[in-house]
């Protein structure tokens, strides 16, 4: 029995180490600071830890636990959500730690896009993140939200019209495949 926790852990070991550049991204587009995304994964680890044989024998181990983050996410902010939703200023937002593979971390007016996405509500947020940033397809993104396909794409659509209405992001930043 001890072998099998021993593996077990090792196995979790193992992909926390290899998911956890993409999980901070995920959590930090989702938060909106840096502090509160090492909270969020850190929260989400936990839970999943407690349930790896349940996990790690998913289909996909990468989604079950983007689902239970955005699900923490959402429960975290339910009781807040104006406040969450207010504009912040600029000390509001910490910097990120740059992944040197993200196109997004290399561009000069990211601050700009990140305030503009902390002011989408949270079910547009989360559509725009999964979709565009985490690049997952449709029926992904409405797996990892607990919605339907069609709420995915009303959501993603709702927000990118949004964020291009921002006259900060005109010009300057592709949003949703488009200047």
């Amino acid at each position: 029995m001890g072998d099998r926790k021993q593996a077990g852990d090792e196995e979790f070991r193992a992909f926390v180490v290899g998911r956890w550049p993409r999980l901070m991204r995920t959590a930090f587009l989702l938060a909106g600071e840096q502090h509160a995304a090492e909270d969020l994964v850190q929260s989400t680890l936990e839970r999943v830890y407690v349930a790896w044989r349940k996990v790690a024998a998913a289909d996909d181990p990468e989604a079950y636990v983007r689902r239970v983050m955005i699900n923490a996410h959402a429960r975290r902010h339910r009781r807040r959500l104006r406040e969450f939703l207010a504009p912040r200023d600029d000390s509001g937002i910490v910097r990120e730690v740059a992944d040197t593979g993200d196109r997004i971390s290399q561009a000069e007016d990211r601050g700009v896009l990140l305030k503009a996405l902390a002011q989408l509500p949270p079910r547009q947020r989360q559509a725009v993140v999964l979709r565009y940033w985490e690049d997952l397809t449709e029926t992904q993104a409405a797996e990892a939200m607990g919605c339907s396909v069609g709420a995915v794409k009303s959501n993603a659509a709702k927000g990118i019209a949004k964020l291009r209405a921002i006259p900060e992001l005109s010009g300057t930043v592709m949003v949703g495949g488009r200047k």
